[in-house]
């Protein structure tokens, strides 16, 4: 599986802080990582933070991430910005800071990912709704074979966790689960 890489998205404390229910996605997300790891894939861990200059970056039209540069949220070098410390990134793993939704679009990741001749993704993290479907239809352009964890995904909103999980994802990816996430 060297062709593989689990993107964890968001996992964040300020992002999992807004998910009913984040230890047990917690939970199911550290043993999708130990199995891609036993298995010999990449791991990729994407958080969303910023500094000054990404701020004020973010035009006042960006209705998602406007009021996020108006607040100054998710700086940098804050701990609610970090890597959750149950999925802190290991050595030899793929970190990337983003600034917008999609893990691929203001990052180096797909160019760190084609290096190392990977070309299928599993998909976890936060939020169905946000990173999770930006990432997988901008995965999908890119040509990447793709999967998401269905049990390994989550969003603030219930029904658009449901409505993105079973309407939209499937046209574009292979569900699988935290406890099969290299399903054929």
């Amino acid at each position: 599986m060297k062709n593989t890489a689990l993107l964890l998205l968001d996992c964040q404390p300020a992002v999992l802080s807004a998910v009913p229910e984040a230890g047990p996605l917690l939970d199911r997300l550290e043993r999708a990582v130990a199995e891609v790891r036993a298995k010999g894939g990449a791991v990729a861990h994407v958080r969303a933070a910023f500094t000054e200059d990404d701020w004020a970056a973010v035009p006042a039209a960006n209705t998602t991430f406007a009021a996020v540069a108006r607040h100054r949220a998710l700086h940098h070098q804050d701990p609610g910005a970090a890597f959750h410390p149950r999925l802190a990134p290991q050595p030899g793993d793929l970190v990337a800071r983003k600034t917008r939704l999609g893990a691929l679009s203001t990052t180096d990741l797909d160019r760190w990912l084609r290096a190392r001749g990977i070309d299928t993704l599993i998909v976890g993290g936060l939020s169905t709704g946000g990173a999770v479907l930006s990432t997988v239809l901008d995965a999908a352009d890119r040509d990447y074979r793709l999967h998401v964890l269905s049990d390994g995904i989550a969003d603030p909103d219930p029904e658009v966790h449901a409505f993105v999980l079973d309407r939209l994802l499937p046209s574009r990816a292979q569900l699988v689960t935290c406890a099969t996430p290299f399903a054929p």
